[in-house]
């Protein structure tokens, strides 16, 4: 393989599999994984239509790209995804367990029901995903990503079942470093207050801002690129929780 392709695309060859890929951070770090030359799957539940302009974006980097519908929860749609998806890609070297909820409640009004399903979709569903993809990554001394969040890393008053759930999460990916270990290497990214444009949130995000060491908010490109060094990193490097926030969870205002 010529010099110069392998330095522009070094994921030329590779294949990534992303859950929640259709929108926000998943697309962006679809579309970085895309543009460094592997072929990408994309998984949705309820976004069709942004699943399918992000696949058009993601075959426009010229790699191969298709969108699975997935509800990662459930273990039958998981199975059935994961044998799509390698039917598709012939094999998975990179897993990206991107697909999550966000919610705000107060403490004393979250019911058991939205405790659980925060926890089925931001910690059970990487658990099933991951051991469902676990041959094919072992196939391909592939390695897994999770997204994290500063969520899991700080406590947020008005976010009690999301913090657990994304630091259930951060504590699942230093395990699985271990379980998976030396075959795949399981690294995750942890956000911390990223602008994604979105109206209802602008004097929030102003907000932390203000509080941020770096004076604003991240972007969805910064989050992707993080992701990226993991798809790309030495083998060598796993059960790391890498926040990329500014420096927010060093001030002491985090929410």
């Amino acid at each position: 393989m010529d010099m110069k392709a392998t330095q522009d695309k070094p994921l030329l060859g590779k294949t990534v599999l992303i859950t929640g890929g259709a929108k926000r951070l998943g697309r962006a770090s679809a579309l970085a994984l895309a543009a460094a030359g592997a072929d990408v799957a994309i998984t949705f539940n309820r976004s069709a239509r942004e699943a399918q302009h992000t696949v058009i974006d993601l075959t426009a980097a010229g790699g191969r790209a298709f969108a699975l519908k997935c509800d990662i929860t459930v273990e039958k749609s998981v199975r059935a995804t994961i044998k799509e998806a390698v039917r598709e890609l012939g094999g998975i070297d990179v897993l990206v367990n991107n697909a999550a909820n966000y919610e705000t409640v107060e403490f004393d009004k979250i019911s058991v029901a939205q405790w659980d399903a925060i926890f089925a979709s931001n910690t059970r569903g990487p658990f099933l995903v991951t051991r469902e993809a676990l041959p094919h990554l072992r196939e391909r001394r592939g390695k897994v990503i999770n997204m994290g969040s500063l969520g899991g890393l700080v406590p947020w008053p008005t976010h009690a079942h999301y913090c657990s759930s994304k630091a259930a999460l951060h504590m699942l990916t230093k395990v699985m470093a271990k379980a998976l270990a030396p075959e795949i290497a399981v690294n995750a990214v942890a956000p911390g207050m990223i602008d994604l444009g979105e109206q209802d949130a602008k004097a929030f995000m102003r907000k932390m801002a203000r509080v941020t060491p770096m004076r604003r908010n991240g972007t969805s490109e910064e989050i992707a690129t993080a992701l990226r060094f993991f798809a790309e990193a030495p083998h060598f490097i796993t059960g790391q929780i890498l926040t990329v926030d500014g420096g927010l969870s060093l001030s002491s205002v985090a929410e």
